[in-house]
């Protein structure tokens, strides 16, 4: 009888090694199984853009897409090919196929993941299911099962649109401009009651917040109206009157925001809040620079009183999206002049936000039909954004 060498001894025993282990993965039994939890731990998030492709060009975009004209988050078709369609498995020689969107629709029901079988395949605790295979020791990371969960939630779309785009860019805006030193509810508002402006207050409706200048050192002190029924009744109050006087300024010429909201009383108050949807929205509709400028503008006649706020809202000279877009110059809607420099330093020059977001916020903004056209387009298409390197102007 020929003799089994030691290394053919040893090769066969790893095999079989290599078998009893696959086969324990396999069973929907045993200490593997039992002590395995492939749930999802996260929670439905509109606020997370979510996309099928990676890179989405968005509309509006110069003809040569821009620095600032292409979304890029990591998307569902990178996730899956990671974890699943590599070229020795669901991209290869093994079915079904999740390259695709069509390949990837055919396992998934739009706005249903707990229906879909692809989000059963990326969290069931059945082995012979389970997708990536657990014995790959690459298990997908609750950041990209999100992903993967809010883009079936929000439709499965294979382009994003509106639904997409919202949520995360007012998300963005709120956490990224809305500090307690910046576009700030609280601090706007604190501002007048440090003035005075506000009535009598007590101690605890303030508070005041400390900015150090990660630059320079120096220390900043803001004063915040603290308490939350005041300070929303306070800015409501605001709000609505500027809506007010510039839904119809000649059925009231004489109503104007009340001076020391419209006035740019000290430094803490000359920016204004950008804290909700509502907030931002007025923002783009009703620029801080008309209805806080710098000097007077209109003397009551009867009463003297001077007021800061410009009557034609139109006649503007700042933007939300030139504040955050460097690569766009602004034309003043009412006069058609544009602008010879960028104003990107709200974004830091497009050091604060990525160009992913700045584009992620552009593609918003164009999309949402609450925004008057004539902050998009101007008057009658005329264009009021154009692009700095080529000169194209933006039109619907």
């Amino acid at each position: 009888m020929k003799k089994i060498s030691f290394l053919q001894k040893a090769i066969l025993f790893l095999s079989v090694l290599f078998m009893f282990a696959s086969l324990s993965q396999c069973r929907k039994e045993g200490n593997l199984a039992k002590d395995l939890d492939r749930a999802f731990k996260g929670a439905p998030d509109t606020t997370v853009y979510a996309s099928f492709y990676e890179s989405n060009k968005i509309t509006p975009a110069d003809a040569n897409a821009d620095v600032n004209d292409v979304i890029k988050f990591r998307g569902v078709q990178t996730i899956l090919h990671e974890y699943c369609a590599t070229s020795n498995c669901h991209g290869g020689p093994i079915s079904p196929k999740f390259e695709t969107y069509a390949d990837v629709m055919k396992f998934v029901i739009a706005g249903q993941p707990g229906q879909s079988k692809l989000w059963e395949f990326l969290t069931t605790n059945d082995l012979d299911k389970a997708m990536p295979p657990v014995n790959s020791n690459h298990e997908m990371t609750i950041t990209d099962k999100s992903i993967i969960y809010n883009w079936i939630l929000n439709g499965a779309k294979e382009r994003p649109d509106l639904n997409d785009f919202r949520p995360a860019a007012i998300q963005m805006i709120v956490n990224g401009c809305g500090s307690a030193n910046c576009h700030n509810q609280a601090t706007a508002t604190g501002g007048w009651a440090r003035k005075g402006l506000l009535g009598p207050l007590t101690t605890a409706d303030t508070t005041q917040y400390t900015y150090i200048n990660p630059v320079t050192g120096a220390a900043t002190v803001y004063c915040q109206l603290s308490n939350p029924i005041l300070r929303n009744q306070v800015w409501t109050s605001y709000k609505d009157s500027v809506k007010r006087f510039y839904a119809d300024t000649v059925a009231n010429a004489s109503f104007r925001p009340y001076k020391i909201f419209g006035t740019p009383v000290s430094a803490l108050s000359t920016r204004g809040p950008l804290n909700t949807y509502d907030d931002i929205l007025m923002d783009i509709m009703y620029p801080k620079s008309i209805r806080s400028n710098s000097s007077v503008v209109y003397t009551d006649p009867v009463t003297l009183k001077q007021y800061y706020v410009r009557g034609n809202y139109l006649n503007a000279t700042s933007s939300l999206v030139t504040r955050i877009d460097s690569s766009l110059l602004l034309a003043n809607p009412f006069t058609g002049v544009y602008a010879t420099a960028h104003q990107g330093d709200m974004a830091y020059g497009d050091g604060g936000l990525k160009p992913h977001e700045v584009a992620l916020i552009k593609a918003w903004y164009f999309a949402d039909p609450n925004i008057p056209e004539v902050w998009k387009y101007g008057t009658a298409n005329a264009g009021i954004f154009k692009y700095r390197k080529t000169g194209t102007i933006i039109k619907r």
